[in-house]
């Protein structure tokens, strides 16, 4: 099996990407949705959560509404680490045990791990390769706006709270620019699919 980890700035198109590789045959595990799936209510992390930012952000349905949540702590690190300390453990917990899953039904899988904050984990030591997918921070924000209805201001906030891009790049193994059009982001895939099924056959080899 080889573990890639898939990873792209805020509105970079990177679940756009990890589709296509899906259609090509990779097994997707999205630990962003793990991360919601784990705060739902009933679930490991809900009501620690609820109890530590307090019921304000919580919907008339009782769910945690995201977009508080993200107003609370997008911008404050010290209230980001209380968040990732209470979620991060379940989440890598359950990341695990899909991982296993997928190596027990297929050994020679090839699993795109999707982590918006692969870099700023220091978490590509997880993996046997990483992959970054950009856009220009100007289009970064443009898209977020539109995606999530969010002030200039507040756009540019989610952005600060990432790694800036040049420096993922220094630390990424391939990087996919997604400013041009699908066409020509299908054929990067089509490209890198490749070289991960050449990897994989090598290191089963290994």
């Amino acid at each position: 099996m080889l573990n890639v980890g898939l990873t792209g700035g805020i509105a970079c198109g990177k679940s756009t990407v990890a589709q296509m590789f899906v259609e090509l045959g990779a097994h997707l595990i999205d630990l962003d949705r793990i991360a919601h799936y784990v705060q739902e209510p009933g679930k490991p992390a809900y009501k620690e959560v609820v109890h530590h930012f307090g019921k304000e952000i919580l919907q008339p349905d009782k769910k945690i509404d995201r977009l508080k949540l993200g107003n609370i702590v997008f911008g404050n690190k010290k209230k980001i680490v209380e968040l990732n300390n209470i979620v991060h453990p379940l989440v890598y917990q359950e990341w695990h045990a899909r991982l296993e899953k997928i190596r027990t039904k297929k050994e020679h899988a090839i699993v795109l791990s999707d982590i918006p904050l692969l870099f700023e984990g220091q978490m590509q030591d997880m993996f046997d390769l990483s992959i970054l997918v950009l856009i220009a921070p100007e289009e970064q924000i443009r898209r977020l706006r539109i995606r999530n209805g969010l002030s200039k201001e507040e756009a540019e906030k989610r952005l600060k709270s990432q790694m800036p891009i040049r420096e993922k790049i220094k630390l990424a193994d391939i990087v996919i620019d997604n400013e041009g059009s699908v066409p020509d982001t299908e054929n990067k895939v089509n490209k890198i699919w490749k070289k991960l099924l050449h990897l994989e056959k090598q290191k089963y080899k290994l």
